[in-house]
């Protein structure tokens, strides 16, 4: 189930599920942006990036900056989903 709050989505969690992402997660540099992995270390997402701002203007794409603050913030998920299943209403 997934409902709209504002302009963010909160998705009710099926605690009887078999695919499970522990917490923490964790966002790591690598070549070319950032990867996010769960406590058993499995990949969750890739936010790629370029090295500066320029070359993410020209590119179009995200510069290392904004990709490394991206990283950290779908790190931060498996808290705010437990801070929202508490939470009445």
């Amino acid at each position: 189930m997934v409902a709209q709050r504002g302009g963010c989505f909160a998705m009710a969690i099926d605690s009887t599920s078999a695919r499970r992402f522990p917490a923490p997660w964790t966002s790591e540099k690598m070549p070319g942006g950032y990867l996010v992995r769960d406590a058993n270390g499995q990949a969750l997402a890739f936010i790629y990036a370029r090295a500066t701002m320029a070359e993410a203007m020209q590119a179009n794409v995200l510069s290392e900056h904004e990709a490394k603050r991206i990283a950290a913030n779908v790190a931060c998920l498996p808290e705010l989903l437990r801070g929202a299943q508490t939470q009445p209403g």
